[in-house]
């Protein structure tokens, strides 16, 4: 990696800046003293300096962030607010993306890395990973809509959804908690709708062992923990 690029990209200034550093020499390679912005260097092998202080390299960023609703899980849009929107200039120059997406209106846990190997492992149907959500429902729930959600549903274009798993966690309120391995176009309202339903409110709590931080007010986010980035990366 070019020595300019690692320095920007680790926060140290522009490559403008970073080149008035090499020429005040206050920017080492191993212990000497370097003036080329172009000099190329191993992040993982290379000790860079910075006025003495050692410049640890990372490549990849893992957040966890409470999407707000009225966001959407994109990288960028015309008209709304992106969930990168919601980053800081520091999370934002590892260029980052959501893992999977939300809908707008929909809140909760939503992963935000530049590890595409690492959004695959977690998005990937072939993984079965659940994701598990909390829903509001409208309408009579049918008699049999559980065993309806555990033998899949026939979408409204024709699709055969997965085996879901369908909890209802407080009938009076028409709570429920809907598990599934797949993630179609918004899938879940477009089950209950298949059922004579209609979902109000839809909240992401969890992908396959990993939980949302209760604590983690909504448009908040923070990095993995190391048990929760193993855990992603336990995937296969």
């Amino acid at each position: 990696m070019r020595l300019d690029k690692l320095l920007a990209n680790m926060g140290v200034g522009s490559r403008k800046e970073v080149k008035q550093l090499l020429k005040a020499k206050r920017i080492t390679v191993n212990e000497a003293i370097v003036k080329d912005n172009g000099m190329h260097v191993d992040p993982e092998h290379d000790q860079v300096c910075v006025d003495e202080e050692l410049i640890t390299y990372q490549k990849h960023i893992y957040l966890m962030m409470h999407k707000p609703p009225g966001v959407v899980s994109a990288t960028s849009d015309k008209r709304d607010r992106t969930v990168i929107d919601l980053l800081s200039a520091d999370e934002k120059k590892f260029d980052p993306f959501p893992v999977g997406r939300l809908d707008k209106d929909t809140e909760g846990l939503l992963l935000i890395t530049n590890d595409g190997e690492l959004a695959h492992r977690l998005t990937s149907p072939k993984k079965h990973v659940e994701k598990v959500y909390i829903a509001y429902i409208s309408g009579e729930f049918p008699e049999n809509i559980m065993e309806q959600f555990q033998e899949g549903l026939t979408l409204d274009d024709g699709y055969q959804t997965k085996p879901a798993k369908l909890e209802i966690v407080n009938k009076q309120s028409n709570k429920v908690k809907v598990t599934i391995t797949e993630g179609k176009y918004h899938q879940i309202k477009r089950m209950f709708i298949t059922v004579g339903c209609k979902v109000t409110y839809l909240k992401r709590i969890q992908m396959g062992n990993l939980q949302l931080d209760e604590s983690l007010p909504i448009g908040n986010f923070r990095p993995l923990t190391e048990d929760e980035l193993q855990y992603c990366k336990s995937l296969k």
